[in-house]
């Protein structure tokens, strides 16, 4: 073969080289470019009709427009959400199942269970913290009272005489009442429910006198004046219900139980997909119709990075423990 032949000859070879090595390095992006490919399921660790359910929703619907694909929301409570968190630890970490998770499931429960099936730092990856829910204290019509100050006089004059609802032992608005109570000196006698919805229902009975619960769960009754809203355990007023004051406004000051939701993976989600999880989320906080429907549900829009998520997670287990110790709460 003649040197200039010799020489085309490598020179085609040497293109289609190049063409492999360039298809085989993009070959991973052509792959992530297709994520997702079919719905995602959205786990829900509360029932229909519960405070975070139409968060849940809020997001999903707008979460599927961004990613292409339905993102399904599956209801899979029980356990103060606990079974729904677990589901999500044990699917498969291909970013096809996320959930919505609270401050119960995701560091109350491991200061209060010695046998959590799961480790919320090593089985699941942060995608984004995405809302903050301010607690509501409110009171039975019932009870006669208009504000926090009527309610520490009254229980101060009658230590354990009336009664607080919960959506269960050991959850987020027990442990509101019970710093509450540390910080007031009161003493309530705790009623707790299976949800939310049977401690409401119970409420506007009078059947119980108090409860803390997240605002969307409360916003509604309150709204009707079905029931007394006396104070908010978040740093500011909630637009929501605009004339209820906080409760460092009211006089108790150092309460801190605002809860929150977010958006987590199993562990070992590609990083990849969680990034295109996050960015799904973050477009969804950022969309109008979604941020008006989750301000008149009561909650404050947050967003996050999945560091600045775990780091808040890491927080919130710290200030958690004090708390259930300091209360000295057990589920026993």
């Amino acid at each position: 073969m003649r040197p200039q032949h010799r020489g085309e000859k490598f020179m085609i070879q040497r293109r289609y080289l190049l063409g492999g090595m360039a298809c085989l390095m993009a070959a991973p992006s052509a792959r992530a470019e297709t994520f997702p490919d079919r719905p995602v399921r959205m786990i829900v660790p509360f029932p229909p009709g519960g405070s975070a359910d139409p968060i849940g929703r809020v997001l999903a619907s707008v979460m599927d427009k961004s990613l292409g694909q339905n993102v399904i929301v599956e209801n899979r409570s029980g356990a103060g959400g606990v079974i729904g968190t677990d589901a999500v630890a044990k699917a498969q970490p291909d970013g096809y199942t996320i959930g919505l998770v609270g401050v119960g499931s995701m560091t109350v429960v491991q200061h209060l269970l010695p046998d959590v099936p799961y480790k919320a730092e090593r089985d699941l990856a942060p995608v984004s913290l995405a809302v903050a829910v301010p607690q509501l204290l409110v009171a039975s019509k019932k009870l006669g009272i208009s504000n926090v100050q009527e309610l520490i006089a009254k229980a101060k004059a009658q230590p354990g005489r009336f009664t607080f609802a919960s959506s269960g032992n050991g959850n987020s608005p027990h442990l509101a009442m019970a710093s509450f109570g540390l910080h007031t000196q009161i003493q309530l006698v705790h009623v707790p429910y299976r949800g939310v919805a049977p401690a409401i229902t119970d409420l506007l009975a009078g059947r119980v006198d108090l409860m803390f619960a997240d605002l969307p769960a409360l916003v509604g009754p309150v709204r009707d004046k079905a029931i007394t809203g006396l104070a908010l355990g978040s740093t500011e007023r909630s637009p929501a219900l605009p004339d209820v004051p906080t409760l460092d406004e009211a006089g108790v000051r150092g309460v801190d139980v605002e809860n929150w939701y977010g958006i987590v993976a199993p562990a070992g989600t590609p990083r990849d997909r969680i990034a295109r999880l996050h960015r799904s989320v973050a477009a969804a906080l950022e969309q109008p119709d979604a941020r008006r429907r989750l301000v008149d549900l009561g909650v404050r829009i947050v967003g996050s990075s999945p560091e600045e998520f775990a780091d808040h997670l890491q927080r919130e287990s710290v200030k958690w423990a004090g708390l259930i110790r300091d209360a000295n709460i057990t589920l026993e």
